[in-house]
């Protein structure tokens, strides 16, 4: 899951271009990782200890699991901007395919409107046709329809949900 050298934020994307989307790091936890997801849901604080857990049982994972975010690299204090998650899910069906599932992306509200949602979708999206996904699925709310089809999405079925 962790990443020592930052992927650009855009394949192909400026040289010069301040804001590096990569792999989430340890370190992400005092970057703010945790408020920005405050932003999306409900996401009590956790502890050093308990981000490290969890960060532990993620990497494990492998690249079935990647967490990507936005950092600006110019800036003084080095927060995180923006963040998304794709998860792999494999399958019987499709002769043993695998499904990318597209979750928790956010963009701070400071940060919002310079795309940086977009660059991170497209890069959750690109890995996961890399790992040889056929589909990529995400459930947004209604208002957010047109930022996904931006992305490349299409409406496709009802989501339905038990939460506890």
């Amino acid at each position: 899951m962790t990443s020592t050298s930052p992927e650009s934020a855009a394949a192909g994307g400026e040289t010069n271009d301040p804001i590096h989307i990569r792999r989430l790091e340890l370190s992400d936890h005092e970057r703010g990782l945790v408020a920005l997801l405050s932003q999306l849901s409900a996401c009590p604080d956790l502890t050093a200890s308990e981000f490290a857990t969890r960060f532990a049982e993620l990497a494990a994972q492998g690249d079935d699991h990647v967490i990507l975010v936005a950092e600006d690299t110019s800036a003084t204090e080095r927060r995180i901007l923006a963040t998304g998650c794709l998860f792999v899910e494999r399958k019987f069906l499709r002769g043993g395919g695998k499904v990318g599932h597209v979750e928790d992306v956010v963009v701070d509200a400071a940060a919002r409107g310079r795309e940086l949602g977009l660059r991170i979708v497209r890069r959750l999206v690109e890995i996961a046709r890399d790992a040889g996904c056929y589909k990529v699925i995400l459930d947004c709310t209604p208002e957010l329809r047109a930022y996904y089809a931006k992305c490349g999405f299409v409406e496709k079925g009802v989501q339905m949900a038990v939460y506890f």
